[in-house]
């Protein structure tokens, strides 16, 4: 089926995509997650030969029944591993990496630098193969912090805020973001001395199926399902993100993946250019379940993240032609639609609790 993002690109972009993919093997790590399963259904319609490798510690074989694909178990923190199985793929799309929601991240720091590693990894073994595209997972957590901090002044997040060249683009949001700011300064650099093309997209708050509850849009929806009253919230309710429904995020980084200009490496924002307040995300959640909790609980001692976050959507625009198509309504409505058929939901607070602080 035809991923929503996908059904709004132009019969131009269709016919790049198609002519970039088409019979062309395609390596996605850590393409049993969440975004990765997405992406790997994106190329696949387009006629890409896809290959995943996952270690399964936090995707899902589930993720990949519709697909056929080949698989390879493993874990990319192995050198010696990660040089055998990457060979001869022509593009790769780099999603493997230890992450999770903030409660997870906050708990688990010095886990997360082993994101370092498994970068190296991937860069090495890819440059030294037959690799002409490369495109790295990074996130919206690269950018300095003190761009984020204001809950009335939005910023909208541009791509040049953030790199490794200067004091005050290198500032980056915690642990996990500057094991993603560090590997867009590695992927640079091992594009600049070999024949690999790199770009390193910074993803901004995706959601939708396939999702755990270890991020905040399907912990919401848990809470709401389970009718938690008063209602939880971590922080105050008044930051904002811009939640981006994953069929976006996953269509945004094949487009980079199609990158046919011969610049070496590049780094582009994939999200949504709209400051939305969790509050009002989880607004429309109540709404659409026509379902209200008599008072909200606002947990000022958990971890809340930074005031405000949103993409400044020029450059992608510019170069693809690329903006988010789904609206917070229909991406809302989706993720309900199959979170709420899910047998394995938690049944209780406390249940969700364990899985807010897990991957």
């Amino acid at each position: 089926m035809t991923a929503l993002g996908v059904m709004n690109l132009s019969a131009q972009q269709k016919q790049v995509l198609m002519s970039q993919y088409q019979k062309k093997r395609v390596l996605i790590t850590g393409g049993a997650s969440f975004i990765g399963s997405h992406v790997a259904e994106i190329v696949a319609e387009f006629g890409g030969e896809v290959t995943i490798i996952d270690d399964f510690s936090s995707g899902s074989p589930k993720n990949l029944e519709n697909l056929s694909i080949d698989l390879i178990v493993g874990d990319l923190r192995n050198r010696e591993f990660a040089f055998d199985a990457i060979r001869d793929f022509e593009i790769i799309f780099h999603l493997a990496a230890i992450h999770g929601g903030r409660g997870f991240i906050e708990n688990n720091k010095a886990m997360m630098l082993a994101n370092l590693g498994i970068d190296n990894n991937v860069f090495s073994a890819a440059s030294s193969s037959n690799t002409k595209m490369l495109v790295h997972a990074s996130s919206a957590c690269a950018y300095p912090i003190n761009l984020q901090e204001s809950k009335l002044d939005l910023n909208y997040l541009e791509e040049s805020q953030a790199s490794m060249e200067g004091v005050d683009t290198s500032f980056a949001d915690g642990v996990y973001g500057w094991t993603k700011l560090i590997g867009e300064y590695q992927l640079m650099n091992f594009t600049n001395e070999s024949s690999m093309k790199g770009r390193s997209a910074r993803i901004f708050t995706a959601y939708g199926e396939r999702e755990n509850e270890s991020h905040a849009a399907i912990a919401l929806i848990a809470k709401a399902l389970l009718k938690a009253d008063p209602f939880p919230i971590w922080g105050d309710g008044q930051q904002t993100r811009n939640f981006t429904y994953v069929s976006d995020t996953a269509t945004g980084l094949v487009l980079l993946g199609a990158d046919a200009r011969e610049l070496t490496f590049d780094v582009f924002n994939i999200g949504t250019s709209d400051h939305v307040k969790v509050i009002d995300f989880i607004n429309e959640i109540l709404n659409q379940l026509s379902w209200r909790p008599s008072a909200f609980d606002f947990q000022l001692d958990k971890p809340g993240g930074v005031a405000s976050r949103a993409s400044d959507n020029s450059k992608i625009m510019r170069v693809f032609g690329w903006q988010p198509s789904v609206s917070i309504e229909e991406g809302v409505l989706r993720t309900l639609a199959w979170y709420e058929k899910l047998v394995d939901r938690p049944n209780s607070l406390f249940e969700l609790e364990q899985k807010l602080m897990s991957r």
